[in-house]
């Protein structure tokens, strides 16, 4: 770019050259509001090329230098200040709102039940009591801290002796008792600390000498000659329940499978009670069978089971014998062409072998700050956890999707059952008792969608998190029965079970959400400043090394971690004692993300990719008008919370508590973990529907 001219060249223009010998000459880009500085030195910038020494800059360029600094500042500051008042005009329409977790409306009335509600509100009612005492507590400790100045001397000596009473109490009864139970929590999250660690050094084990199971048989050669090669008849099964928004895209996908067409079969497992969706569905399987697609389309009259009891009908048609395998995939999943190509010759020649899992990718995982979070978990779930186990001991939780079992280890297992809402957990555990073996790979993707709302992903954490504790209570007889190693056993029940499913979300939520703000108010008894902060930020370091881009949100994502150990608390406690809120089954929302184009590309031929964009739902919406009731089931609303808004003001109380002991470490943890669940209370960290 050329020196400054013109308007903006100002008194160099009007100086000429001597302008620019003062200093270095400088080029300002004005790329408003973000303008940069770039200095240049060197030959050929000044007219002759001569070489020039370097000089100091002088006091006007020093002075531009400070300007523009200053006003990229300003546009930080105007952005922050426009966020701010973006995020408080959400929380005032939340509040203005009045709409809370405990209204049920539309399909929520259909899954909730009394008891559900009942004990949700008395967790609830545990946690408002806790906050009430925490807010008289630190009146307390205020009043005390002011030694009485601003009461007579009666009121002060009266008060002296009632908070003298008092810390000899707590001394003697509460601060015992408190310090125990945080010693027992900092041991559990020690030891699941030191699980993780574990996990993450055989992941880079993995990564340093290259480990990937490899198939026993060679490549397989061109799908055009299907008698050359392996190509087993496969099974592929797409349940699904009511969503409308993806069952084209999974539909399409599974049809342009990369398999000989004789050799697989497509069920559509639609559990829709939904007519128009039944209808949309049907319709969708027609088009591709008279494409020469082999699908079929299967609806149950009687919906038990939700998904198991949807798989274990499929499994129950008599044609299911002519097949080795069986693919599963979600609504929202789309596979690969190659999927089968890359999974299936695992099968061969190893007769041991019962499942091959791949792992997810997402399509809409930089949607918001949820999905980003979301992304970070799973990432380490799938690169660590289901790797190592797999890599190492052949055993992993079958995640219910994206997977290819051999049907004779479904079989041999007791087949899908519908006593838990983790079908797909329980058949995993069942299979390594009978001695199968499983595979995980990391390279082999498969796409799917995250959910958006806070809504949707709290009811599908509340799921994954209740249907274990339900599956160890009935495996448990089992697992010690078995004959099977002893050390496979206490993996099963020691590590898998009790530390990675009861002994996370019960520390997580103990220690940072009930112990560490007790302790503000009880000082006898403390958590050290390593348990606070330095080991929990190591966690989330490991947790975010599998997805790298992510660093930016470690912060909020340990936060986050924290915030949903309320959800998951009061899931594993109701698993584990068969509440009722551990028979829930929500199906998760799906929006649909794959791109237009992406279904037009999978469409079976020119015809059918002209209708794809409104053909089909047209015709049928005006074959048959969707009903009133219907429509307000579409409706989306956000809400708030009250056990995490409850919780938030516990915190904020602690942190307040915290500035009269002078706990720096703690006042910071405490304030920014009561913002987090303030954020999530008042649901401004998914989707904001307007």
């Amino acid at each position: 770019m050329a020196p400054w001219s013109g308007f903006w060249g100002g008194r160099a223009v009007l100086a000429g050259a001597e302008a620019y010998r003062g200093g270095t000459p400088v080029v300002v880009k004005m790329e408003n509001p973000n303008w940069s500085i770039a200095e240049i030195d060197g030959d050929g910038f000044l007219a002759g090329g001569r070489r020039r020494r370097r000089r100091g800059k002088n006091a006007k360029q020093i002075t531009w230098v400070l300007l523009l600094k200053a006003h990229r500042a300003a546009g930080c500051l105007a952005w922050l200040a426009s966020a701010a008042v973006a995020l408080g005009g959400a929380a005032r329409r939340r509040v203005a709102a009045g709409r809370t977790d405990a209204d049920a409306d539309g399909e929520d009335e259909a899954t909730a039940t009394a008891p559900a509600l009942l004990r949700h509100s008395r967790f609830y009612a545990f946690i408002r009591a806790f906050l009430l005492l925490s807010l008289f507590l630190l009146a307390v400790e205020l009043a005390a801290h002011a030694n009485g100045r601003r009461l007579a001397a009666p009121a002060a000596v009266s008060f002296a002796a009632f908070h003298a009473a008092w810390v000899r109490f707590r001394a003697a009864y509460v601060a015992p008792p408190l310090q125990l139970l945080a010693d027992a929590c900092v041991v559990l999250f020690l030891v699941q600390s030191a699980d993780r660690l574990v996990q993450s050094l055989g992941c880079f084990y993995i990564h340093l000498k290259r480990l990937k199971p490899k198939p026993v048989s060679p490549a397989l050669p061109d799908a055009e000659d299907p008698d050359a090669g392996y190509y087993p008849m496969v099974l592929v099964q797409i349940p699904m329940c009511n969503e409308k928004e993806v069952y084209q895209q999974s539909i399409a996908a599974v049809c342009n499978l990369d398999w000989p067409r004789s050799n697989f079969l497509v069920q559509v497992l639609d559990d829709s009670d939904d007519p128009i969706t039944q209808a949309l569905i049907r319709e969708e399987v027609e088009k591709w069978q008279q494409h020469g697609a082999r699908i079929v389309y299967r609806h149950r009259v009687l919906r038990e089971g939700y998904k198991a009891g949807n798989l274990k009908s499929a499994m129950s048609c008599s044609y299911v014998k002519d097949y080795e395998y069986v693919a599963i995939f979600d609504a929202d999943f789309q596979p690969y062409p190659d999927f089968l190509k890359r999974t299936v010759p695992h099968f061969k020649d190893n007769e041991e072998l019962g499942l091959v899992q791949a792992r997810w990718s997402f399509v809409n995982k930089d949607e918001n700050l949820l999905t980003r979070l979301q992304n970070i978990n799973l990432c380490f779930h799938f690169e660590v956890e289901q790797q190592v186990n797999g890599m190492f001991i052949n055993f992993f939780g079958f995640n219910g999707t994206a997977g290819v079992w051999r049907i004779k280890a479904l079989e041999d297992s007791g087949g899908w059952m519908e006593r838990t809402t983790v079908e797909d957990m329980d058949i995993a555990v069942r299979a390594h008792l009978k001695g199968w073996k499983f595979i995980f790979l990391n390279d082999v993707e498969c796409q799917c969608e995250l959910p958006e709302s806070y809504e949707a992903y709290r009811k599908q954490q509340h799921r994954w998190h209740s249907g274990p504790m339900q599956l160890f209570r009935l495996c448990l007889p089992d697992i010690i029965r078995c004959k099977i190693a002893f050390w496979k056993k206490a993996n099963l029940i020691f590590l898998f079970f009790l530390l990675r499913k009861l002994i996370l979300p019960f520390y997580s939520f103990t220690l940072f959400c009930i112990i560490l703000p007790l302790t503000m108010f009880v000082p006898e008894a403390e958590l050290p400043d390593w348990v606070v902060c330095y080991i929990p930020a190591l966690m989330s370091f490991l947790n975010i090394l599998p997805s790298p881009r992510s660093f930016p949100f470690i912060i909020p994502y340990l936060l986050f971690e924290n915030t949903m150990s309320v959800t998951k608390f009061n899931a594993m406690v109701s698993g584990l004692f068969q509440l009722g809120s551990a028979y829930e089954w929500v199906v998760t929302k799906k929006s649909g993300r794959s791109s237009e184009g992406d279904l037009v590309v999978l469409a079976p031929n020119k015809e059918h990719r002209k209708q794809q964009r409104s053909a089909t739902p047209v015709a049928t919406a005006e074959a048959k008008k969707p009903p009133a009731p219907a429509e307000k089931k579409k409706q989306k609303y956000n809400r708030i919370y009250k056990k995490e808004l409850a919780l938030s003001l516990l915190l904020l109380t602690a942190a307040a508590r915290s500035l009269l002991s002078k706990q720096g470490m703690h006042f910071y943890f405490l304030l920014f973990q009561g913002v987090s669940f303030l954020m999530v209370g008042l649901d401004l960290i998914g989707e904001d529907v307007k």
